[in-house]
């Protein structure tokens, strides 16, 4: 007979900390990701290191890493988000879990996104984030994309300047980290990590990765849509002060840089606030309150109905019994 398992009792979802207050990522490559209590335990040749899954918001998992069931077991027990990615940080694969056990905000983001009018609206508020000072509620689609292109080859510019490196373009290759030069190099470490702590408050928050706005057509265009709100002021002035500094390892120093930037800056916290104003509005989104009990059963009249309830009379006309099944509804013939 198998003993008892040592470790901590799982967590409620309430008791867990909310994803602002949490770090933004950790990054790991070679080496066994384990568990002991109530902390995740990272070993390679160096030794062992503890982390606090509560602490966590998202997981980095790179080459060569080797990660247990039970490290699992604990980190979707706390709704840290795990992210498999390629050779320097610099693919997605794969990734697991959401803090909420709440569809509103997903809910409202697929109604949001299925009308044309509705969707431009949003993908307008997403642009003015980034142009404060304009007003571009008349302005189209493409002009507003236009808009953006300019933004962003003169805050390139300016990085080049102010960093001495000289720009030539965006150019990089997934399938090949080393064929760049390093201001790209740290553009690509710098970005994914970006979208690694973005894509885990979406996920926490319930929101789909895929149900993009602005982006369409792929699975995390969500991401990307939000993590362009910040782009211009985290990852591209780092990815040029990196390869300023000619370090030996141009894609550890930038996720260093982008992590620090990203706690500093509270990035965690603004992104949790961004999403909720896109989807809710400013009124909704300041309110911050926390849903538990979440599943109805949806009528077309009355829009939500209690769940877990066998309900009445059939339109047969044959009475039945109300029965409480938690999860399920059952109708009995009563006797």
């Amino acid at each position: 007979m198998m003993g008892k398992i040592p470790g901590i009792k799982k967590p409620e979802l309430q008791a867990l900390p909310q994803i602002k207050e949490r770090m933004s990522f950790l990054y790991l490559e070679r080496c066994l990701v384990n568990r002991q209590d109530g902390a995740i335990t990272v070993t390679d040749s160096r030794g062992t290191v503890h982390v606090p899954a509560a602490s966590l918001s998202v997981l980095l998992l790179g080459p060569g890493t080797n990660i247990s069931h039970r490290a699992m077991e604990l980190i979707g027990s706390n709704g840290v988000s795990i992210i498999w990615v390629g050779e320097h940080g610099v693919r997605y694969y794969a990734h697991g879990y959401s803090l909420t056990h709440s569809a509103r905000l997903l809910i409202r983001q697929a109604e949001l996104v299925s009308n044309v009018r509705s969707r431009v609206s949003v993908a307008r508020q997403m642009y003015q984030m980034r142009f404060p000072n304009e007003d571009v509620s008349s302005m189209t689609m493409q002009q507003l994309r236009g808009r953006e292109g300019s933004r962003i080859r003169s805050v390139y510019r300016h990085a080049s300047k102010e960093t001495g490196i000289p720009w030539n373009g965006r150019e990089y290759s997934p399938e090949n980290f080393d064929n760049s030069d390093d201001v790209n190099k740290a553009l690509s470490a710098g970005h994914v990590c970006l979208y690694g702590a973005v894509h885990s408050v979406i996920v926490a928050l319930g929101c789909s990765p895929g149900l993009g706005f602005v982006h369409t057509g792929h699975e995390l265009s969500f991401v990307y849509d939000i993590a362009d709100l910040y782009k211009a002021r985290i990852t591209i002035p780092i990815a040029f002060e990196v390869a300023a500094e000619k370090p030996e390892d141009v894609g550890a120093a930038t996720r260093r840089r982008v992590r620090d930037a990203i706690s500093d800056g509270h990035i965690l916290e603004q992104t949790v606030k961004d999403i909720r104003f896109l989807l809710l509005g400013e009124t909704a989104a300041a309110k911050q309150e926390v849903e538990t009990e979440v599943l109805h059963l949806w009528d077309d009249k009355k829009g939500l109905v209690e769940n877990g309830v066998s309900y009445g009379k059939e339109y047969d006309g044959t009475e039945k019994e109300a029965t409480k099944v938690g999860y399920g509804t059952i109708l009995e013939d009563k006797k």
